[in-house]
């Protein structure tokens, strides 16, 4: 699986490689502008991410914006819809409004810090991104 956590606090940043780097090849980005270069030159090379871990408060572009653009850009290079990045929004702040913007615009998950990785491990069971462990 090929993962892009874009991140700006150096901490969580971290924290998130370590964890999902058992998954696959994890790439970073510090902002918005970076986690777009990214996502783009990933779609031109037809190496698409399976999953980004997205902050919505970024520097230089937020979260929110980062999340129209990539879903404008899959419907630009026609990527199926069963094909399309899977996009967990992450946040410290905890308001409904968040929420209801962040799935309205297209993510398919959303996280609040401090995150909890069972629950991350969990969602990613449920977007068919790892197999469901059988404890």
């Amino acid at each position: 699986m090929k993962i892009l956590i874009a991140e700006d606090d150096r901490l969580s940043r971290t924290f998130l490689k370590e964890f999902m780097k058992t998954y696959g090849a994890c790439d970073l980005a510090t902002d918005g502008m970076e986690t777009l270069d990214l996502v783009l030159e990933a779609m031109k090379q037809k190496e698409s991410y399976d999953l980004l871990c997205l902050d919505i408060m970024m520097p230089k572009v937020d979260g929110f914006k980062v999340l129209k653009v990539i879903r404008g850009l899959e419907q630009q290079y026609k990527v199926p819809q069963e094909q399309h990045m899977k996009i967990i929004m992450m946040t410290a702040v905890v308001d409904v409004d968040y929420v209801d913007q962040a799935f309205s615009s297209g993510c398919d998950a959303y996280a609040s810090k401090p995150i909890n990785m069972e629950k991350v491990q969990e969602v990613m069971q449920q977007l068919g991104l790892v197999p469901v462990s059988q404890e």
